[in-house]
């Protein structure tokens, strides 16, 4: 079993050839759990409703959506109507059973809210303000997953919680991916992005440990820091190996096989 994650600037890109790539080793007997971002469409469907996305920034640097209660509505209908669905009927056409569900289907993903969020306010300094719709997974359901992959070669996920109080929450889909390949003990995780892999001092590092990693920190980008971070959470609690690669060419898993991207071990 492997778990793969592909950010939406991927998915807007390259579907059709993530979409074949996956295809093409479920027809071999891989069984794969798909986690997809897609926050670049939540955006668009946003600003048509007239709804002003917000981003913060922590004080370690993560940049992450701020969901209030309205940005939480397009947020479900654009992740696991839309969007998850286009994947499941795209992995369809290709031959490949796909079952698509959001985490709150069958509780498979459980996550507190967040009371408060330190972000870094306009002058750099650090402010509290209310978690609104945002959530911290802390519970993988192996069962829902496991009872899936029987019938299905792929499970399409969108990242989206059960709150502890059984409301929706978004959850960041990185974290998402991370966690469900932590809990099913998967034998990799690949990290599908609109970038060759990790650059440090203008070069693709093409390969690390979790400890270089994280001395590592601060010289990698907003955005690709959170998916480092939780590539080494990954393989630190014993997923094989994490890979964080391109979506953007024509075989975009060839990277389970071959020395491309930034491979990351404990």
């Amino acid at each position: 079993m492997i778990v793969v994650k592909a950010g939406g600037r991927a998915l807007a890109q390259n579907l059709d050839n993530i979409a074949r790539s996956i295809a093409r080793r479920a027809s071999v007997g891989m069984k794969v759990i798909f986690v997809h971002g897609g926050g670049d469409l939540v955006s668009e469907y946003e600003r048509r409703m007239n709804i002003e996305p917000r981003f913060v920034i922590s004080p370690q640097g993560i940049r992450s959506r701020y969901t209030d209660e309205a940005e939480l509505e397009v947020f479900v209908m654009v992740m696991a109507g839309k969007l998850n669905k286009e994947i499941v009927s795209r992995l369809q056409k290709y031959g490949t059973g796909a079952i698509g569900i959001s985490g709150a289907d069958g509780g498979f993903l459980r996550a507190e809210r967040k009371k408060k969020i330190v972000i870094m306010d306009e002058r750099g300094r650090p402010r509290a303000i209310p978690g609104g719709y945002t959530g911290r997974i802390i519970d993988v359901n192996t069962g829902v997953a496991e009872k899936l992959l029987d019938s299905f070669h792929v499970l399409v996920v969108a990242p989206i919680a059960l709150g502890t109080e059984c409301e929706l929450l978004n959850v960041d889909a990185d974290q998402a991916a991370a966690k469900i390949s932590m809990s099913l003990r998967a034998e990799k995780l690949l990290v599908l992005t609109d970038v060759e892999g990790v650059v440090v001092g203008g070069k693709i590092l093409d390969k690390m440990s979790a400890g270089d990693a994280e001395k590592l920190q601060s010289k990698i980008g907003v955005g690709m820091n959170r998916k480092v971070m939780m590539c080494c959470e990954a393989v630190k609690s014993g997923v094989g190996e994490a890979i964080i690669s391109t979506g953007l060419i024509d075989d975009p898993l060839e990277a389970l096989e071959r020395e491309i991207g930034t491979r990351i071990k404990s």
